[in-house]
């Protein structure tokens, strides 16, 4: 690492135990009734606005729509025979 501080807490640990621990907490704040649980709208409006920040990127959008037209195509030894 670049920096010159020593990482402590999180940022010492490697992801996968991070995200366990940081599992663990969210199954208790939901089992205590502490978590916020999204409603249907609420879930809708964040959707909706991660997806214009995303698509402002018009070279990301280009990148992952090229992707998802090449995934969509079959290899030629694939393909169902044509009837004549």
């Amino acid at each position: 690492m670049s920096s010159n501080k020593s990482q402590r807490g999180f940022a010492a640990m490697d992801a996968e135990t991070v995200r366990a621990i940081a599992s663990k907490g969210g199954k208790v704040a939901h089992e205590q009734g502490a978590a916020h649980e999204f409603t249907v709208e609420e879930a809708r409006v964040a959707g909706a606005k991660g997806g214009k920040a995303v698509a402002r990127d018009r070279a990301h959008m280009a990148r992952i729509g090229r992707l998802g037209g090449l995934s969509r195509r079959r290899p030629e030894t694939d393909k169902a025979p044509k009837p004549e």
